[in-house]
């Protein structure tokens, strides 16, 4: 019995219906298919009883005697079946007719960015501007909240090979919707403990704020008054994050496979780009976001707003870091609906995978065998023994080039999770603005640069129809010129006068000279004040210089009002033979004389710009040089190293560095917590130098992936060459015998390999155990003979 596939080309085509038609001479039982030399005619001769059968958009012409036996073999074979449950929409048993209008790339693309910008918008946005805040307000250290951010890779990294192994193999989108799920319960964990503890105490608990020398002063941490602790609510953002590390470990391996293996090789890098874009706008808008919900009070669902007289510039000030979360909680169960009710294959997938095998890393490797046990391919692949899964790893690990991308993309990691973590604290101490408002600014910089870049690099690669070699001339390119934008941090911002810290006492800030002294918070002004260092409020003089407390600068009178301010102040200069001034010290920091800012800001936002530029067409050289079959296991390889020796010990490596610039630490009882001052030229040169350093060996791997790429012998990879790898590489044989499966043969009308432009009628062939009969010699036979 004979099958004719058809479908592959409108010209000739073996579809028995009036749009495409194949005039075929003689179609004999027997199994002989005999396509006569003219082809110039249409219509159709079809010799005996046959009909035709439909598997998706490809039809087949069949004897009815082997009509059912044949469309399954097809489906073995890895065709399929637009009405099967691999292929519709729906959850279950559920697969309503009007969802499967749904069932496209641009569809999945879609959801898979609100996905991305959700994740993004969390973990890279609100956890990062909220962190100053859950530390003052939980007790917790900078060690603690540090290692709050860092359960989120933890988490990936533990996840990533089983969900991109296991979910390589099984229904990618089911895959995406729990993690989608997963992400959403760890917003709503995060943001338990503003629920289940008391309200935020405004006050000073006791402590004297101004200076009395009458008085004495009574430590919180002597006998029975101290303070209730809640650091043990650490525990819950542990969970939160690990939960959102877990949640999001499929979207970035199963999801750009999943669209990469639906789409064209054309269009993958495209509608990559844009997942990838709507992945990095999420940060700047929960930077923006996040920024604008910590100028609300953190009690605002049950205080009484009149009575709140601190102002968000104030150090005590706790914004509503806590509504960010459940607003993307809520939005994460929305979108992991959708998402999971998308098929496990889109119709027409199974076209776009001979594309994938063209440009992948030439040196020959062995393929591994799957054993065809079953006719059901989905339950052979997922039979796979862990001894094929090493298999895998070791051809993964033995190309040069995908492993040098990895480490690119261990030290952009490292650079971009550091600059997203302490940017902002960065920004907050150079030029003495409140968190809110350092955080919008990096939002700022982030939503064209991130968002832009990521576009733009996966625009350049369609634009420009770049394979492998071009690709990593680009990242080697836009790599590189980031060592010059990194310079702008040789500039920094003079430190403010801190009385003690930086400054004696008795200075202004007109006539102090910044001096390297061991901290000394007491002076001759405030002996007789008897100040205590376990609060910190400080307080800026009109000398311009800050003092750690009111008492510290001697003031002994209070003006409440919107601000609080201060007067005798015997430790604040100003000619005292005048009229007397309003106040003289003011709640809060001195602001910042520094015009840096203006430069600082559009030049990060081109480092960013030129950072993201790069990772789109990394990724996309990441996908061509591997085999199609593991690139869900290559990407979660990518990700554990990216993640290892970047995200995780980046933030990390940045706090370390900054930490070591700080000049004043926070002490309550005994504990050191954060930081009150930093030295803002340190600061800067520290900045400097570990971006140098990180892009540096960026540069590096760029360069060595770029000269090991082997290009497939049969693709001459030049963007200039008019054959643009339309040949498949060569891969080494297996020695033993192949399963007898029906032989597909190709009727190709091309005389050359150009841009896609070869016409081809596979023939696929099924035949009795019986001997077979030769076609006529007058014939053109295209057949060939397997017995099953």
């Amino acid at each position: 019995m004979a099958i004719l596939k058809s479908g592959l080309n409108p010209e000739y085509s073996a579809i028995p219906q009036q749009s495409d038609e194949l005039i075929i001479e003689e179609l004999n039982r027997n199994g002989h298919i005999h396509i006569p030399t003219n082809m110039d005619n249409y219509g159709q001769k079809l010799n005996g009883d046959m009909k035709s059968n439909a598997v998706g958009d490809i039809q087949y012409v069949v004897s009815p005697k082997y009509s059912d036996a044949a469309t399954a073999q097809i489906r073995n074979e890895g065709h399929t079946d637009h009405d099967s449950g691999e292929t519709r929409c729906g959850w279950g048993p559920f697969s309503p007719a009007m969802c499967q209008r749904f069932r496209n790339p641009k569809w999945i693309c879609f959801w898979l960015c609100w996905a991305g910008a959700l994740q993004g918008m969390v973990v890279n946005g609100f956890v990062n501007v909220v962190i100053s805040n859950i530390e003052r307000r939980y007790d917790l250290s900078s060690t603690v909240t540090g290692t709050v951010a860092s359960c989120y890779d933890i988490a990936s990294v533990l996840c990533l090979i089983p969900v991109s192994y296991f979910g390589g193999l099984g229904c990618k989108p089911r895959y995406l919707g729990i993690g989608v799920l997963v992400m959403g319960i760890g917003s709503i964990v995060f943001s338990l403990p503003q629920f289940t503890v008391d309200a935020y105490k405004m006050d000073d608990s006791g402590i004297r704020t101004t200076c009395d020398a009458s008085s004495n002063d009574t430590s919180v941490c002597n006998g029975n008054n101290l303070p209730v602790s809640l650091s043990n609510y650490k525990f819950v953002f542990f969970l939160g994050q690990l939960l959102h590390g877990a949640g999001a470990a499929p979207l970035y391996t199963l999801g750009v496979t999943y669209l990469d293996e639906n789409l064209p090789l054309r269009s993958s890098s495209f509608y990559i780009g844009i997942f990838y874009a709507f992945a990095i706008v999420g940060p700047a808008i929960g930077y923006l976001a996040g920024g604008a919900f910590l100028n609300l009070f953190v009690d605002i669902n049950r205080a009484d707003i009149d009575s709140v007289t601190m102002s968000p510039d104030s150090p005590r000030w706790v914004g509503a870091w806590w509504i960010g979360f459940l607003i993307s909680g809520a939005l994460a169960f929305l979108v992991a609906l959708p998402i999971g009710g998308f098929p496990k294959f889109l119709p027409g997938s199974e076209k776009y995978k001979l594309e994938r095998e063209k440009e992948v890393y030439s040196k020959k490797q062995k393929k591994l065998e799957y054993t065809e046990s079953s006719p059901d391919t989905s339950k052979t692949e997922a039979s796979l023994s862990y001894k094929q899964m090493l298999k895998s790893l070791k051809i993964l690990l033995l190309n040069p080039t995908f492993m040098f991308l990895n480490l690119a993309a261990a030290c952009e990691g490292n650079l971009l999770s550091g600059i997203a973590t302490f940017m902002p604290k960065f920004i907050e101490a150079q030029f003495g603005l409140s968190a809110s408002t350092a955080a919008q600014y990096v939002g700022y910089a982030a939503i064209p640069a991130g968002g832009g870049g990521t576009f733009l690099g996966g625009y350049l690669v369609k634009k420009f129809d770049l394979h492998v070699r071009g690709i990593l001339r680009l990242c080697l390119g836009v790599t590189a010129s980031v060592l010059l934008f990194a310079l702008v941090f040789i500039a920094h911002c003079e430190n403010i006068p801190f009385a003690g810290v930086n400054t004696e006492y008795g200075n202004t800030a007109q006539n102090s000279t910044e001096i390297r002294l061991s901290l000394q918070l007491d002076g001759e002004c405030n002996a007789a004040c008897r100040c205590s260092q376990d609060m910190y409020n400080p307080v800026c003089g009109i000398d311009g210089v800050l003092y750690f407390s009111p008492c510290y600068a001697g003031c002994q009178t209070e003006i409440k009002g919107d601000s609080k301010m201060y007067t005798n102040c015997s430790c604040v200069v100003f000619n005292r033979t005048g009229p007397p001034p309003e106040y003289e010290a003011i709640e809060g920091t001195c602001k910042s004389s520094c015009k840096y800012l203006p430069l600082l800001l559009p030049i990060c936002g081109l480092l960013m710009l030129m950072t993201f530029i790069a990772s789109m067409p990394a990724l996309a050289a990441t996908l061509r040089c591997i085999p199609n079959e593991q690139r869900s296991l290559g990407l979660g390889i990518q990700w554990i190293i990216a993640r290892c020796l970047g995200s995780i010990p980046g933030p990390i490596l940045f706090g370390k560095l900054i930490d070591i610039t700080c000049k004043l630490w926070q002490v309550k009882c005994e504990q050191q917590g954060s930081c009150f001052a930093y030295d803002n030229q340190q600061m800067s040169h520290n900045m400097l130098a570990i971006i140098l350093s990180t892009k540096f060996l960026s540069t590096l791997f760029f360069f060595l992936a770029y000269i090991l790429y082997k290009v497939p012998r049969s693709d001459t990879e030049s963007d200039d060459s008019s054959d643009k790898g339309c040949k498949i590489s060569d891969t080494e044989k297996d020695d033993s015998p192949p399963p007898p499966t029906p032989t597909a043969l190709s009727y190709s009308t091309s005389k050359n390999c150009k841009s896609n432009q070869s016409v081809h009628t596979a023939v696929t062939l099924l035949s009795d155990s019986s001997p077979t009969t030769p076609a006529s010699p007058t014939e053109r036979k295209v057949t060939d003979w397997s017995k099953l």
